[in-house]
């Protein structure tokens, strides 16, 4: 639960006429008294029922009566007025409930204690069914102002408590709040209303966010980036100054009638033009067509799951500016997905990229060229599709990159971002297990000949003796064979590629080993393979065939297969029945 206090001065009617008016929108329906500080007060009941205006100036002088009898000693802004919300993953709380509620938050402010006769006068209006809003005059019956200092966080600390004592959804409260506090803007209780009568299930804010962040993942600079926004149907409208530089933008649904405007930072504190022109700057330049004709270049998908890959390792060792910009760009990617993908999956990679906005921000301002590899290599995804394997792959990163954000979350104990993350797994998993299947098929079709494949499972008992018996009998087994084959077929030593994959990522909390190695090794093949002499050189040489594979210096900065080699593994002297 959330409160919010606010201190509206001395003019007790207007407060209570909002409470019982229709709203802004029409949004204000069956308002109405839960409890007070005298159960015979009379209900103002609907805004145009006969007597309304009559029974509010009744309630207001009732309120205001202590206030009077003070006269001069009374305080500045005598008006105390908090609003109580549930979040939206709690049941409907009764009319009685919430009273229960009411009365514990006024008893933790001070304004009125149990049991204390000399409380101050308030009453509790429900507004809807997931909050209600409380309205007291600050003069006590002794006529002294309460002591009510520090209300907001006692108010906090025993909402904290109710939610245990109603066993209720956990909201973050004071610094986790900060700390976890979303870069999205939630969008106002009228613009739900409204979103419900044209028969929508986003609001207008949702739906703008969802298409400015779409058009943001795959756009190269800001001109792509407007024309994006035009392309998906969104008016648009830029500002700029007396000289000529551009200021800001506003974006507006192209319903009939009068557009509601929405500049970015409206959307979300991340959506700002200044936010976007750091985010367009801070990618890694593309090569051109000539020089990609004179120079072996990894597929972008392959770069760009390599820079996924070592998100977690920046998540825990890098400084908060940094994992921002991981973590912002990552969003980014989540976001592309979708026009990459099969129509079965995207529905599911919509969802995922949605939920990760509320677990990928934090407060600290994000320092984007840390993230330029992975950004660069988005941008140039546009150009190049993927197949089934190259977006199985990139998926695959994914769920280690939120598993890891979710973990991170949770050590700081950002409730909100740990749920968040949660959502976004089980999309992306969802997803992940429609492709694999038909991606690893697809490879499967490949598969060497019985010798071969005998012997690459010599050379997995050589490598992963400890999971070598379990990776035979998985089923991405024959994609593994046919995995090893093609990177063979292309100048790699399998003993070797197979060394480097294993040695990136652990094994043993996998759920699949031979489909992580199928992933790893298919990146690993798209480098250039050694040359005919230094192949020669592997084979005399026991050092050389158990170092990295060589590359060109271009995958260099993007490989994280620069490590030291291990000593290379005894050969079993009984290797396993051919199965």
């Amino acid at each position: 639960m959330i409160a919010n206090i606010v201190k509206p001065g001395n003019h007790t009617y207007g407060v209570l006429a909002y409470l019982f008016d229709k709203g802004r929108a029409n949004e204000h329906t069956d308002q109405h008294i839960i409890a007070s500080w005298d159960d015979f007060i009379p209900d103002p009941g609907p805004w145009d029922s006969p007597g309304h205006k009559q029974r509010l100036g009744q309630l207001t002088q009732a309120l205001d009566l202590r206030v009077k009898q003070a006269g001069d000693k009374a305080p500045e802004g005598h008006v105390w007025h908090c609003s109580i919300r549930a979040s939206p993953e709690d049941r409907i709380l009764t009319d009685a409930e919430w009273a229960t509620i009411a009365r514990r938050v006024l008893h933790a402010t001070g304004i009125a204690p149990d049991g204390d006769p000399d409380g101050c006068r308030w009453v509790a209006v429900r507004h809807a069914e997931d909050h209600v809003h409380i309205v007291a005059t600050k003069v006590r019956g002794d006529l002294r102002p309460p002591r009510n200092w520090n209300d907001y966080h006692r108010a906090m600390n025993e909402l904290r408590a109710v939610e245990e004592d109603f066993v209720l959804t956990r909201v973050a409260h004071g610094p986790e709040a900060a700390a976890g506090t979303s870069a999205v803007k939630r969008s106002t209780r009228a613009e739900e209303e409204k979103a419900k009568r044209q028969g929508h299930d986003k609001t207008a804010r949702e739906r703008l966010r969802h298409t400015v962040r779409t058009a943001l993942s795959h756009a190269k600079d800001l001109d792509e980036f407007f024309n994006l926004l035009a392309d998906a149907g969104l008016q648009v409208e830029t500002r700029t100054l007396p000289s000529g530089d551009l200021q800001g933008y506003k974006v507006a649904l192209p319903d009939a009638g009068t557009p509601i405007w929405f500049s970015g930072s409206s959307l979300a504190t991340d959506l700002s033009l200044p936010q976007i022109r750091q985010r367009l700057a801070a990618a890694e330049a593309q090569p051109t067509a000539a020089s990609s004709a004179r120079q072996h270049r990894p597929s972008p998908w392959h770069v760009a799951t390599a820079a996924a890959e070592r998100i977690p390792h920046h998540l825990a060792h890098t400084d908060d500016g940094a994992v921002q910009a991981h973590l912002t760009v990552f969003g980014e990617v989540l976001y592309a997905l979708p026009a990459h993908a099969p129509a079965s999956l995207q529905a599911e990679l919509h969802r995922a990229a949605m939920a990760f906005e509320n677990a990928a921000h934090t407060r600290a301002r994000a320092d984007h060229q840390h993230a330029r590899a992975l950004r660069g290599a988005l941008k140039a995804m546009r150009y190049q599709p993927a197949d089934l394997t190259g977006l199985a792959m990139l998926l695959d990163a994914a769920i280690l990159v939120v598993l890891a954000v979710q973990r991170r979350s949770a050590l700081h104990h950002h409730d909100r971002q740990v749920a968040a993350a949660r959502q976004t797994l089980t999309h992306l998993q969802a997803a992940y297990a429609q492709i694999a299947p038909a991606s690893l098929a697809a490879l499967a079709r490949h598969s060497p000949s019985d010798n071969t494949v005998h012997r690459y499972a010599l050379t997995l008992h050589e490598v992963l003796p400890r999971h070598a018996e379990q990776i035979l009998t998985e089923n991405a087994w024959p994609a593994l064979t046919a995995t090893l084959a093609a990177a063979e077929a292309a100048g790699h030593n399998p003993t070797t590629v197979l060394q480097q994959a294993a040695q990136h990522r652990p094994l043993d909390d996998a759920k699949s080993a031979s489909e992580v190695l199928v992933w790893r090794i298919q990146r690993l093949g798209d480098r250039h393979a050694p040359g005919p002499g230094a192949r020669a050189a592997q084979a005399r040489s026991p050092h050389i065939r158990a170092t990295a594979i060589p590359h060109s210096p271009a995958a260099v900065s993007t490989s994280p297969l620069t490590q030291r080699p291990r000593t290379p593994r005894t050969r079993y002297r009984e290797p396993p029945k051919s199965r």
